[in-house]
């Protein structure tokens, strides 16, 4: 791997502002392009898109070939879709509805190689196909994997101080809008505001980074201030259409 992904999770980790987008579109072209901008990261989104196991290894490839760093939020917790992340040489995860510290510690050993934790593979790309030794897979997966736990649950809530002090959790994700859904409030009610700025202060509390989607970039501001650093923000598909729009206006 290049600097800039054997370099993210130094850079999430202090705090550095990481600017990035979802995937959606299952195309290793789209993630072919999107490596050209100036974006920090792209999350390859295989909880809500329609991503197979071809197809996420394909957007990997395509990252991992531009040095850009990429994160697969995994369908689940399982090992499996972990194991199948990292061997695709993801740089890191992004685990959906993690409510309790022993959850986020058994993700945090299915990202790692050890005993009960991650397969090894010497043949995977992230192994560099056999030609990278154990000791230097090992030590570089330690290194640089990058585990991010979503927070998006009110079972969550009364864990966030011991889920962000798990070792190993390199970040929290606030589920914003799922979380809102859960309370049945809108995303921007005070009550959703407040317990986001709470998973805020539970991170810098335990020097774990923060990341979260907003629709809203005039809020980022205000994010960074509250102990935000990782931003994922639209989407391949949300920025197609968007482009579309701004076009056909420009002209009628």
């Amino acid at each position: 791997m290049g600097n800039s992904t054997n370099t993210f999770r130094k850079r999430l980790t202090d705090g550095d502002l990481l600017i990035g987008t979802f995937v959606k579109t299952p195309s290793p072209i789209v993630a072919e392009v999107l490596s050209l901008s100036e974006l920090d990261a792209f999350c390859i989104d295989t909880e809500h898109a329609p991503f197979g196991r071809l197809e996420l290894d394909l957007c990997v490839s395509a990252f991992r070939a531009a040095d850009r760093p990429s994160l697969v939020r995994t369908a689940n917790d399982s090992s499996t879709e972990i194991r199948n992340a990292l061997d695709s040489g993801a740089t890191g995860i992004l685990v959906p509805h993690v409510t309790s510290a022993k959850q986020a510690a058994a993700i945090v050993k299915a990202a790692h190689f050890g005993n009960e934790g991650r397969g090894y593979a010497g043949s995977s790309r992230a192994a560099e196909y056999t030609t990278k030794s154990m000791a230097d897979h090992i030590a570089d997966s330690r290194e640089q994997t990058v585990v991010v736990v979503q927070i998006e649950d009110i079972a969550a809530l009364n864990h966030v101080a011991q889920i962000a002090a798990v070792e190993g959790v390199d970040a929290l994700f606030v589920g914003r809008f799922d979380l809102a859904v859960a309370m049945q409030k809108s995303p921007s009610d005070t009550e959703v505001i407040a317990t986001v700025r709470d998973i805020c202060a539970a991170g810098q509390s335990a020097g774990t980074a923060v990341g979260m989607f907003t629709a809203d970039l005039d809020e980022i501001p205000d994010w960074r201030a509250a102990g935000a650093n990782l931003f994922l923000l639209n989407s391949d598909q949300s920025m197609l259409l968007a482009g579309a729009n701004a076009l056909a206006q420009s002209i009628r």
